[in-house]
């Protein structure tokens, strides 16, 4: 599931309800249609306790081949795939009714509109920023450079660095401006140093990307050094100084709350006092760095760069934002590089797939509203309710038989459980978009309204008390997410169905599915990430130094196993990137099995197509990580993704839990055995 990413962060009023579909056919629909363990998903010609993953998973696999649109294609993907198709049968419903001008059911549908219209978008070409790539030419001084970025990030166009509100780390109830590292057209730092044959390739395919793009817009550099070169070496230089993946994942590294007189002498050139100005931020008092090292560089950068690799950068910015939103040309030639080549997928998503995707994040609550009334019933919500406390019930009783854990330690930890906000399917409070300004002109434009209108919200927060009620998902989302510093897990109504939550099925099947899910992100609360945060969401070191090496040495358990996983023959799993997700993929496992427990109150169900409770918890736990995935995907992901892939957080964590080798009858010899000195023991 998705923890809100290290910066991310990476981050929809009160709009008329439509009248759909009732829910109750279209619950009747999934109940026609979906089996919680279907035998068919099933490969019955290798045993369980040889390889689980591909007895649970195989004929999944083998029914469900890899599309040519898709890098990697699971049950998680299928889900998003079939929860869009149902978003956008809601925006074309909408798109063929009358709707009153400037109501939010007229803006969803022109902003559909215009993506879906590819004669349009084709004869427009690069019309929606020439008005912005002229701006850039006449830039003559590093005060108009520094304009230009506060106004591209105004309008959600990456450059140079990157700006969000969040909760002050320590100071959970306010919420103030976090300054992060960025400005990088390649996923992150490593791009750009390693060494290996990947990623060296990677590089001369991206400096041709660049130049394939300068071409197509016809924007000529009048200096003899090739434009994509110059890019490169700018782009290289923020990169250098950026943290890694792994050092980003250490609370206390990226919190460095900095006064005004702070700022300005480790970025005395580049003037945020100005820049904040621009962005029509108030003074801010305090602003957290999360990484001095790299804006004491950007700052030397900005003092050094001339004018004219400035314009070019800038450009290189505004060219790759709008490139995937304008012509087909343009379009497809951002794909060949960032899909097809980085991803490995052969074609692209199909048009209505993508307009949907941008759909929802620009005014997905105002959708949510409409997804939850047709496809979310409250008996769902009531059901989830009762899962969650039961899950909170059994980690409490986890936590009370640690024996590595001190009773002062176990006493904060309960109370930072019982603290934990839960979110389940949709807001208490919609988002009002009545200020959102959208017009019948150019999808890119409407694009960065958009963006505009979620950045000026943004900025609207800091420096008052953090929303409670805020939501960091739509929806309609396939995902879940932790929220360390407001220690809340949130469940959106999109992952609230098959295969993840079946109304009408068996406890085992939705404890091993939605509820594994649940403990896994109460345990991010908990993991190497989570633990450095108390109760109220402060960054503050709540445990004694005993119990916190103690918990460090029980980690390295799961460090050193994932570390010794071939996912590719000459590639392998890394441990310490991915430590966070496998902590709780094992916590949530354990902890939803107690749950299931404490739901059968001692009684024994009978086996359902053969199997028992106890198998088809598990069961259904690896059904919903079955997948199939291309080569270059699983050497993207094991560099990028703090996730494991899909059939390690089967395999990688199965055989290190009692219960499931007593459910299919794993003994020593067999493939997914391990001797309970290898298991983490953690919770």
């Amino acid at each position: 599931m998705k923890t809100f990413l290290n910066y991310l962060t990476f981050l929809i009023a009160l709009i008329s309800i439509i009248s759909c579909n009732s829910v109750d056919k279209k619950m009747e629909t999934q109940k026609q249609t979906t089996k919680a363990i279907d035998l068919a998903d099933l490969d019955t010609t290798i045993s369980p306790a040889e390889n689980f993953y591909q007895y649970a998973t195989g004929g999944w696999q083998k029914n469900n081949p890899l599309p040519d649109e898709e890098s990697r294609f699971g049950s998680f993907d299928l889900l998003a795939k079939e929860t869009n198709q149902k978003v956008n049968d809601i925006i074309i419903g909408l798109t063929k009714q009358e709707n009153k001008e400037n109501s939010i059911e007229w803006k969803i549908a022109t902003f559909y509109n215009l993506g879906m219209d590819s004669v349009k978008l084709d004869k427009d070409g690069i019309k929606p920023i020439e008005d912005y790539l002229n701006k850039i030419e006449a830039i003559s001084t590093k005060d108009e450079v520094l304009q230009c970025i506060a106004n591209f990030h105004q309008l959600g166009i990456s450059s140079s660095f990157s700006i969000f509100g969040s909760a002050d780390r320590e100071n959970s109830e306010m919420e103030i401006a976090y300054l992060y590292q960025g400005g990088l057209g390649l996923p992150n730092r490593d791009y750009y140093i390693s060494e290996d044959a990947r990623s060296i390739e990677i590089r001369n395919e991206y400096k041709k990307h660049i130049d394939r793009l300068f071409n197509l817009f016809e924007i000529n550099n009048s200096e003899s050094k090739n434009i994509s070169e110059i890019i490169f070496a700018f782009e290289y230089k923020l990169a250098n100084h950026s943290m890694t993946n792994l050092e980003l994942r250490d609370p206390y590294s990226t919190t460095n709350r900095l006064n005004t007189a702070e700022l300005k002498a480790l970025s005395p050139d580049f003037d945020f006092e100005k820049y904040f100005t621009y962005i029509n931020l108030a003074e801010q008092k305090v602003v957290n760095i999360s990484q001095p090292k790299f804006f004491a560089e950007f700052n030397n950068i900005f003092k050094t760069t001339d004018i004219e690799t400035w314009k070019i950068y800038l450009k290189w910015n505004l060219i790759r934002a709008s490139s995937p939103y304008l012509s087909t040309e343009i379009a497809d030639a951002s794909w060949e590089f960032y899909g097809k080549f980085l991803t490995g997928a052969l074609v692209q998503q199909e048009t209505w797939r993508k307009v949907v995707n941008k759909t929802n994040s620009s005014m997905g609550e105002a959708i949510g509203q409409i997804f939850v009334k047709e496809y979310f019933p409250p008996e769902a919500k009531q059901r989830m309710e009762v899962l969650v406390e039961n899950l909170r019930v059994a980690f409490a009783k986890r936590i009370e038989k640690l024996d590595w854990m001190s009773d002062v330690t176990k006493v904060q930890a309960k109370e930072k459980l019982a603290a934990i906000n839960v979110k389940i399917g949709y807001p208490n409070k919609w988002k009002d978009f009545s200020k959102l300004e959208i017009k019948n002109d150019y999808y890119f434009s409407n694009i960065l309204r958009a963006n505009k209108f979620e950045f000026e919200d943004m900025i609207s927060k800091i420096g008052k008390a953090v929303d409670k009620e805020q939501w960091f998902m739509n929806p309609q989302t396939v995902n879940a997410y932790y929220s360390a510093s407001m220690n809340e897990i949130c469940f959106p109504a999109g992952i609230l169905q098959a295969p993840f939550f079946y109304l009408d099925a068996d406890d085992a099947v939705n404890y091993g599915a939605i509820g594994v899910v649940i403990g896994h992100e109460m345990t991010h609360g908990f993991d190497d990430k989570g633990r450095a945060y108390d109760k109220d969401g402060n960054l503050k070191d709540w445990w004694t130094e005993e119990d916190a090496k103690r918990f460090d040495e029980k980690s390295k358990v799961l460090v050193e196993r994932f570390n010794n996983i071939d996912v590719l023959p000459d590639l392998k799993a890394d441990g310490k990137l991915s430590l966070g997700e496998n902590i709780a993929d094992y916590g949530g496992l354990k902890i939803s099995y107690d749950a299931l427990m404490i739901a059968l109150d001692g009684k024994t169900p009978e086996n359902i197509d053969g199997f028992t409770a106890q198998q088809r918890f598990y069961l259904s736990y690896a059904k919903i990580w079955g997948q199939n995935i291309r080569t270059t995907e699983i050497r993207r992901r094991t560099k990028e993704d703090v996730h494991s892939l899909g059939e390690w957080r089967v395999n990688g964590q199965v055989p290190g839990i009692k219960e499931f080798h007593e459910a299919f009858g794993v003994k020593p010899g067999d493939k997914m055995y391990l001797p309970p000195e290898k298991w983490a023991s953690i919770w």
